[in-house]
């Protein structure tokens, strides 16, 4: 009766405490949402039926947009850094390509609310495994640490992957750039025309020349909307092209010949990477071979072997 009664508390106080949590989850995204009428959302249907599964989901998508967004500064006082590291973190967020002024502080908030899910959830099974006890509170925390720590980890994915991006397909841009130059347009309208044809292919790279178009436009002075270039996306290549451009539309040389050189030195830097990668295959594939091959290898070949050796050493040495 007494180990029914244990196991019952064990299993009712994570459930209880979990409900708990969904339920003041729901109240707080209850609070902060905006609801449209039913009669309105009814009549925009019936206008428009095959636009009704589109707006539910965008529709679904800008309440939580709103809810985080109102949510985000209370969630996100806590973990607020300093200037210094909150200019670095903005830094990061722009290199993986979120502008907002918001984007910040819904960032931490994202980072708070995934270190309390974590939390809840590796205690909620922590206490239904090992009980009011000090390892279930250990594993708690570390679940809630690597629940904090798992937004930072995708953040520099982000970044990696479009400085990848970036990096692999600004060579195709500049020739585009270079046939765009040679045939007598200018560097805004090359811009323009990459930013248009490349939105297929290599859409990063269009959004960047297209936000430097909407510069231009805005009236801002080449060189800044240049400098802003290789700074917001964090790439090597951007800025040195940056420098190049500038420097061209500086001393009036020509930019023809100077995307074309930058263009030609990227493809032999993008070749030389790829030589290294093959080059280091060979490493790389030691482990494997030493790991997992050569004892299968070894079996096979010695296997034989050692088994007609070991059916005609036994019986003879048995025999003396």
């Amino acid at each position: 009766m007494l180990l029914g009664i244990t196991i019952s508390y064990t299993v009712i106080i994570p459930v209880a405490i979990f409900l708990a949590f969904a339920s003041i989850t729901w109240l707080v995204l209850s609070h902060f949402a905006d609801p449209d009428d039913r009669a309105e959302q009814r009549l925009q249907e019936l206008s428009d039926p095959r636009q009704k599964v589109d707006e539910r989901d965008a529709k679904k998508t800008e309440a939580l947009a709103r809810v985080l967004e109102k949510a985000s500064p209370a969630l996100a006082k806590p973990l607020t850094p300093n200037e210094k590291e909150m200019s670095k973190l903005r830094q990061d967020l722009v290199e993986a390509g979120f502008r907002s002024e918001s984007a910040p502080l819904t960032y931490l908030a994202i980072r708070a609310i995934v270190a309390l899910v974590f939390l809840a959830l590796g205690g909620g099974i922590s206490l239904l495994m090992y009980g009011f006890t000090g390892a279930a509170a250990i594993r708690a925390f570390i679940i809630g640490a690597i629940g904090f720590y798992l937004p930072m980890l995708a953040l520099g994915f982000l970044v990696k992957r479009r400085k990848t991006q970036i990096f692999l397909g600004l060579p195709d841009a500049l020739d585009l750039m270079v046939v765009c130059v040679e045939a007598g347009l200018g560097l805004d309208q090359a811009m323009r025309k990459v930013s248009v044809e490349m939105k297929k292919s290599y859409r990063i790279i269009s959004d960047e020349f297209g936000l430097c178009n909407l510069h231009l436009q805005m009236g801002r002075a080449r060189n800044q909307v240049l400098t802003d270039l290789g700074a917001r996306t964090g790439v090597d290549d951007l800025r040195a092209l940056a420098s190049i451009l500038i420097q061209a539309d500086k001393f009036g040389s020509s930019i023809a010949n100077a995307l074309r050189v930058q263009s030609d030195a990227m493809r032999i830097r993008r070749q030389q990477i790829a030589e290294e990668k093959a080059a280091k295959t060979a490493v790389k594939l030691i482990f494997p071979l030493v790991l997992f091959i050569f004892p299968g290898i070894f079996v096979v070949l010695v296997g034989p072997a050692g088994i007609q050796m070991a059916r005609e050493m036994f019986p003879a040495m048995q025999g003396r």
